[in-house]
C-alpha cells in the first residue's frame, strides 16, 4: 500500500499500472465507510500476493486528482490498467463482495516458486559506463558504417559529458538527421546543448522563459525554449511537459516542431529492453511508455 500525491501519481499510479493492476483508494480522514473498508484493502492487497497494488489517496488533501476521477463520494475505489481507469465502485463493500470486484479483474498469485536461474544480462557492461564507451569506440573504429553503434557511442558519450567527442562522432550521421529518427533524436540534444550555451546563465534563460509564459501561455516559442533549455540539463520529463502544453494548444504548430522534439526526447531516454525468456515480449519501458500514451492523448483529442 502506498499514499499517492499529485507529485508521485504518475509514477505510482499511471505507470504502475502498466505493469500490474492497481487499485485506488479515494478516503478521508473524516469518512467512517473508509476507514471500514481500508483494512479490507490492506487484507486483500496481502491475500492476492502481489497481484494488485493498493494506492490510496486522500480526496481531501489531493482535489485536483480527486477532481480528475469525478469523485463525488467517498470512500470510491477505481481499477486502473494500462494507465486507464477500467472499474470501480463506491461505498464500503463487505470482503466477499470486494473479492468478487477483484476476481473480475486479477487473480491471486500462488505461492512463490524457486527462483529460476537468471538470464544473462543483455550487455555484461552495463555497469561500467568507461568499458562501454570503449566497446562502442571499438565497434565504430571497426565498422564505421554502421549507424547503430555510432549512435550508441554519440548518445553513451553525450551521457558522460563528453560533448566535443561527441559532435566529432556524430559529424557522419548529420546528413541523415531529417530521416532516421535515432540520428534526428541525437541532433535535437545536440542543438538543445547549442542553444542553453548562447543563453549563458540558465537560470536567468529560464526564468525569462516563465516571465513570457505567465504573461501569454499561448507564446509557444517560449515554451519550446524552455523545453530545450531543460532537454540540456538532462531534465526530460519536465521537457516533455512542457511540449506536451504546446501540443494541447496547437497540434502542428511551427511544423509539428513540438512534436517532433517530444519523440526525439523519448528515443534519447528509451532504455534498452531487458532480455526474455523465447517467446516471451519484453516490456516496455515503463516511463516512455507513459509519455507515449500521453502524447497520443495530446494528439488525439
Amino acid at each position: 500500500m502506498i499514499d499517492v500525491t499529485i507529485e508521485n501519481f504518475e509514477q505510482e499510479v499511471i505507470a504502475a499500472s502498466m505493469s500490474q493492476p492497481v487499485l485506488v483508494d479515494f478516503w478521508a480522514e473524516w469518512c467512517g465507510p473508509c476507514k471500514a473498508i481500508g483494512p479490507i484493502l490492506e487484507k486483500l492487497e496481502v491475500a492476492y500476493g502481489g497481484a494488485f497494488k493498493l494506492a490510496k489517496i486522500n480526496s481531501d488533501e489531493e482535489q485536483q486528482l480527486a477532481g480528475a476521477f469525478g469523485i463525488r463520494s467517498i470512500p470510491t475505489i477505481v481499477l486502473m490498467k494500462n494507465g486507464q481507469p477500467v472499474d470501480g465502485f463506491m461505498g464500503a463493500l463487505p470482503e466477499g463482495k470486494v473479492r468478487e470486484f477483484l476476481d473480475k479483474h486479477v487473480q491471486a498469485l500462488p505461492p512463490e516458486e524457486p527462483e529460476e536461474e537468471p538470464l544473462p544480462a543483455d550487455d555484461p557492461l552495463a555497469d561500467d559506463p568507461q568499458a562501454k564507451l570503449e566497446k562502442l569506440q571499438h565497434a565504430v573504429a571497426t565498422d564505421p558504417s554502421n549507424d547503430d553503434a555510432r549512435c550508441d557511442y554519440v548518445k553513451a558519450l553525450l551521457a558522460a559529458g563528453r560533448e566535443a567527442e561527441a559532435r566529432r562522432a556524430f559529424e557522419p550521421l548529420a546528413p541523415k538527421a531529417g530521416v532516421v529518427r535515432k540520428i534526428d533524436a541525437l541532433a535535437r540534444w545536440l542543438d538543445a546543448l547549442d542553444f542553453a550555451r548562447a543563453q549563458g546563465d540558465g537560470v536567468v534563460a529560464l526564468a525569462n522563459r516563465d516571465a513570457r509564459i505567465a504573461a501569454n501561455r499561448r507564446d509557444f516559442e517560449a515554451r519550446h525554449d524552455r523545453a530545450r533549455l531543460l532537454m540540456a540539463h538532462g531534465q526530460w520529463t519536465a521537457a516533455m511537459d512542457e511540449l506536451l502544453e504546446i501540443l494541447m494548444r496547437d497540434k502542428a504548430w511551427s511544423d509539428d516542431l513540438a512534436r517532433k522534439t517530444y519523440i526525439g526526447i523519448l528515443e534519447i531516454i528509451e532504455q534498452p529492453r531487458p532480455k526474455v525468456a523465447e517467446g516471451q515480449i519484453p516490456p516496455d519501458d515503463p516511463l516512455v511508455a507513459t509519455y507515449r500514451r500521453r502524447l497520443s492523448s495530446a494528439v488525439l483529442s
